[in-house]
């Protein structure tokens, strides 16, 4: 057994119709992250100093010593870029959350107390601004227990919404087994929100942006000037729009941070595209937990989902195991390869049958072949094809031939025997007896090697028809 956890399938060709409320277009969320106060520094009992997106860029941290520049560049985002934020977004009466750090929450109550009377929904952003990476799994649980305690002690209510950041492999993994999160928004995998499943739980994940993100202003081949950014946004949300107004509306999310665009050269380009986005009709501007609570009404968790890759080889073969005739090897084979999420689909695990199939001998192919009965033939008279074979060849009005079609049919049936050595194979569904006649008729004037080759497409065809009836 060997599964891929990753999910490069996610929501597929066709993503979710999404009705937006009054029928939006886009849905637009902004993110003030709040983590001046929480970040790497001695007196939070780190062993270095913080080195990461602030106006010093390529710094390096300082082992067991203060920074001063460093903590004077954080504590300006608490001192005056929250206040110059605070006041845009509630002049302009543009809802935002906040993504806080809970150590950092702690040392602010009078920004948090202007976040609450805003309206602004405060989730939680950890216990501290720091690198989870190499953190155990009982650690980083240890982090986001304690992160729950004070975020709950200092808001009032435990905190509904999650993201780490700096996180690591295991993070949405804890934050589902936690239980008490509406969502979860470290991933940066889709334009719209998804579901998660770990360990039969279902984890709603809103992904997040590092793109439309102002720490581009602190990261090479960044933005250098708020035109830059203002630009960007600007593209971004009308890409989004216009899909919307094609009948896929999308979620466009804005990373901000008190010390970088609260600095006023910034400012003025973060306002420019909040009117430029005002001023378009059918814009949803939505706290993420407002954009949770609409997914779990009108997007639920699905519930009893055939996910092939979860089953157990008993469980994958009683499912799969007729959708090549009577060659259940295939069916076995293909659990023990590499299954992941996209294989949770028809195209997926068609594929993935397809591949042992196609990498098999001309021996096992051969074989594959032979189990395919005749078509109206001697085991369709006596009632012994397979159900689904039986309802294949019904579906065509094979089970419906005059006297002379029947003997028609016998007759191409031995002669291509004979000439081939395998029976004739055709995916029936969508044909009229007639036209299964005419085909039949030219295919058998093939070489064998051409026709060994039609025959082994026509079993992938049957395959995936099969295949469609069982799965998404």
């Amino acid at each position: 057994m060997n599964r891929y956890s990753r999910d490069m399938h996610g929501h597929g060709q066709t993503p979710p119709n999404v009705c937006w409320p009054n029928c939006a277009k886009i849905a637009v969320q902004f993110v003030i992250n709040y983590e001046e106060g929480g970040e790497n520094c001695i007196l939070h009992g780190d062993t270095a100093s913080e080195a990461f997106l602030s106006e010093i860029v390529g710094a390096a941290q300082w082992p067991d010593q203060r920074h001063w520049n460093m903590e004077s560049i954080y504590e300006y985002g608490a001192r005056a870029g929250f206040w110059r934020l605070h006041r845009l977004f509630t002049k302009m009466a543009i809802p935002a959350t906040v993504y806080g750090v809970a150590t950092a929450l702690e040392r602010s109550p009078v920004q948090v107390a202007a976040m609450q009377d805003a309206g602004w929904e405060i989730a939680s952003h950890g216990l501290k601004w720091i690198e989870y990476r190499d953190f155990d799994k009982d650690a980083e649980r240890h982090d986001l227990m304690e992160a729950i305690r004070i975020h709950t002690e200092v808001t009032g209510a435990r905190p509904t919404g999650w993201y780490t950041g700096r996180c690591s492999v295991n993070t949405v993994d804890l934050v589902t087994e936690e239980g008490g999160f509406e969502y979860v928004s470290d991933s940066y995998a889709d334009d719209l929100p998804y579901w998660y499943n770990h360990k039969d739980k279902q984890q709603l994940v809103i992904p997040y942006t590092l793109d439309t993100n102002d720490m581009r202003f602190a990261s090479p081949q960044g933005f250098n000037s708020g035109d830059q950014f203002y630009t960007y946004l600007k593209d971004s949300f009308d890409a989004l729009y216009e899909e919307g107004c094609d009948g896929a509306a999308k979620m466009l999310s804005i990373g901000l941070h008190c010390r970088l665009i609260g600095r006023p050269g910034r400012i003025q380009s973060l306002k420019r595209f909040m009117k430029y986005a005002q001023n378009h009709a059918d814009v949803w501007f939505a706290r993420r937990i407002e954009i949770a609570k609409h997914w779990y009404e009108y997007h639920p968790a699905p519930v009893d989902a055939i996910m092939p890759s979860k089953m157990t080889k008993p469980e994958f073969v009683q499912s799969f195991g007729s959708i090549f005739e009577h060659s259940t090897w295939i069916t076995e084979e293909t659990w023990h390869g590499e299954l992941g999420p996209a294989h949770d689909t028809v195209i997926g695990l068609h594929s993935a049958m397809c591949r042992v199939f196609r990498r098999a001998d001309s021996t096992q192919r051969l074989a594959v072949l032979t189990a395919h009965p005749d078509l109206a033939g001697k085991l369709a008279e006596a009632k012994q094809l397979t159900e689904d074979s039986t309802s294949e060849q019904a579906g065509a009005g094979l089970d419906m031939l005059t006297d002379q079609e029947r003997i028609t049919f016998q007759t191409l049936n031995s002669d291509y025997t004979t000439k081939f050595g395998f029976p004739f194979i055709i995916a029936v569904k969508g044909l009229t007896k007639d036209q299964i006649l005419r085909i039949f008729k030219t295919r058998i004037s093939n070489t064998r090697d051409v026709e060994f080759d039609a025959a082994c497409k026509q079993v992938e065809c049957i395959a995936l028809l099969r295949l469609t009836e069982i799965l998404p």
